[in-house]
């Protein structure tokens, strides 16, 4: 696959540097409402401002038109539980509790593994700054009375899906609010009453900060919208045909389904732009835009048709970067006054530590995590980087990957270590991993299978080694 010559400029510009006014430390009156609307399965080439000449994304480009485009962004993982952990609570995979999809029986049913008490979310730490905190969407950190229930993760509402997998349907028979269930019975669209819920949170709590995560759904699978209209004979179209109960629905147009999908959420950030600005606090309103992992390629889905990864390789459930470098905008029009583009590399991670730095509130220990509130304000922040980006992923035989100073491992079939396989790339000279370079520099393979020994505790959850079936 070619590399996309619009995002290729958007590495050029980001050597531009552009001079904005320096927040510095907030006074208690005047904490920044934080809107976090974070796409499920979005690919990072699927925004215009990114690259993307299919989908129609105004709205979003926009945000970006008048903000701090990030083109090296790393999500939590390449899937989804995982990658939220990270986003919660500021560790990666390599520390995180959540290091993969695990779903785990309760008296309420089967969940997500949930957080426990210990773990400390941005949530938590905002409420003890007197902000509101609310989700709507996909939780996938633990079910109704558990620990890991959103309400208890310091969230004073919820709306949604608390389980990951449950969230492949679109007309679900049901949702959580807090901890009860909302019968919806098969006949509603769930994204359009997780967002009615969502604006309405905004609208009751706008005289005080708050955090506002929108966490929706789309453009995960199923591709199931109720009005193709937009483009519907714009894409030649393979339908997508599923004749069992199991896996995604049938959808006879995916392309349109998904493109309708992406244009959904831009209309979304839209409706959220228009009404913090009627309730007067768009200006001291930090709003950023993500995607949960790289792009998927089920239901029918066909990322490459509309380039979704732009010029990387991978998809999720991938450790190149197609599966990990998202979309990551930031707009915040009382310190951000100019458009800028920034290489500088951030992570899901540095969420929770950079808003520790901008409410004034202390990090909790042993996180993973730096404060790009710097970046934001305008800083070059070349001198505190992170020392190397950790994955490690527990599907498709195990994986593991390491990125420093450009050079990333990757490592395949962790769970068998007589099968595993080793690649090296150097990003710098090779962002779409083509060329894998072990065999010409074995010391610096060698020196990153050191670090990853040195990046990760034990999980008592997660690990590469499968247990033997037993025989029969």
């Amino acid at each position: 696959m070619g590399m996309n010559k619009n995002f290729i400029g958007l590495f050029i510009a980001s050597g531009l540097a552009v001079n904005v006014n320096l927040y510095g430390q907030p006074q208690e009156e005047s904490l920044p409402n934080i809107v976090f609307v974070l796409a499920d399965d979005m690919g990072i080439g699927d925004l215009g401002c990114y690259g993307q000449t299919k989908i129609k994304t105004p709205n979003i480009d926009k945000l970006a038109e008048r903000g701090i485009l990030f083109t090296h962004h790393y999500s939590g993982s390449t899937v989804s539980a995982p990658s939220r952990c990270c986003l919660m609570t500021g560790k990666h995979t390599g520390h995180a509790y959540v290091r993969g999809n695990k779903g785990m029986k309760t008296a309420d049913g089967v969940f997500d593994l949930a957080l426990p008490v210990e773990e400390m979310t941005v949530a938590e730490l905002l409420k003890s700054k007197g902000y509101k905190t609310m989700c709507v969407g996909k939780w996938g950190l633990g079910g109704p009375n558990t620990e890991g229930s959103p309400i208890r993760k310091g969230f004073d509402y919820f709306f949604g899906y608390l389980s990951q997998s449950a969230a492949h349907r679109y007309y679900p028979e049901f949702l959580y609010e807090n901890e009860e269930k909302v019968m919806l019975g098969g006949e509603v669209y769930s994204h359009f009453l997780i967002m009615e819920k969502g604006l309405k949170f905004i609208k009751e709590n706008s005289t005080s900060p708050f955090f506002a995560y929108f966490a929706i759904t789309p453009p995960h699978a199923d591709l199931d919208y109720p009005d193709l209209s937009q483009y519907e004979d714009s894409f030649p179209e393979t339908p997508y045909i599923n004749n069992s109960n199991r896996g995604f629905k049938t959808q006879l147009k995916p392309k349109a389904a998904y493109a309708a999908m992406v244009s959904e959420i831009d209309k979304n950030v839209g409706q959220i732009i228009t009404l913090l600005k009627e309730e007067g606090v768009w200006e001291n309103t930090i709003f950023i835009f993500s995607s949960d992992n790289g792009v998927h390629r089920v239901g029918g889905h066909d990322p490459d048709f509309f380039d979704s990864n732009g010029p990387f390789r991978g998809y999720k459930r991938d450790l190149y970067e197609g599966g990990v470098r998202v979309p990551f905008i930031v707009n915040w029009p009382a310190v951000i006054k100019e458009r800028r583009v920034t290489d500088n590399i951030s992570t899901f991670w540095d969420f929770l530590p950079t808003v520790a730095d901008i409410v004034g509130v202390e990090v909790p220990e042993n996180i993973d995590g730096l404060s790009y509130l710097p970046v934001l304000q305008g800083e070059d922040c070349k001198a505190r980087q992170h020392e190397y980006i950790y994955y490690e992923f527990y599907e498709q035989g195990g994986k593991q990957s390491i990125l420093k100073d450009g050079w990333k491992l990757v490592k395949l079939n962790m769970a068998n270590p007589e099968k595993m396989v080793q690649e090296l790339y150097n990003l710098n000279s090779d962002p779409g991993e083509t060329n894998n370079v072990i065999n010409l520099y074995p010391d610096k393979a060698e020196e990153l299978n050191e670090l990853t020994t040195k990046a990760r505790t034990p999980s008592i959850h997660f690990r590469w080694e499968q247990k033997p079936k037993k025989k029969k």
